[in-house]
């Protein structure tokens, strides 16, 4: 199935935290907060402006963004809990340098 948002939303895939912490304990399920880091998977066509002109989502798909704690609609399709989040709920794109894009 596929699915594309409408206007100024996007559907995020969020990406796992780890689950050891720097000092090496291992964090249970349990104890574990929800990653606030996602995949834009796809995005809308833009929001209207005054004029009624669309403009264009600053996000695109592909992109690694952070998002806040309770932003989002938590949806399921394919057997995948995605989110579908406005485009104003991001907090900014990841930009990971030239030489990190390949293990990314």
């Amino acid at each position: 199935m596929t699915f594309r948002p409408l206007h100024d939303r996007i559907l995020v895939r969020r990406v796992e935290s780890e689950e050891k912490t720097k000092g090496g304990i291992i964090i249970p399920d349990t104890a574990k907060e929800k990653p606030q880091e996602g995949e834009v998977i796809a995005v809308g066509s833009g929001a209207r402006n005054e004029a009624g002109q669309v403009q264009p989502l600053d996000v695109k798909a592909g992109d690694r963004i952070l998002f806040g704690k309770w932003s989002g609609t938590e949806i399921k399709i394919d057997n995948e809990d995605l989110l579908i989040m406005k485009e104003t709920d991001v907090l900014g794109i990841i930009e990971f340098p030239a030489e990190d894009q390949r293990s990314a």
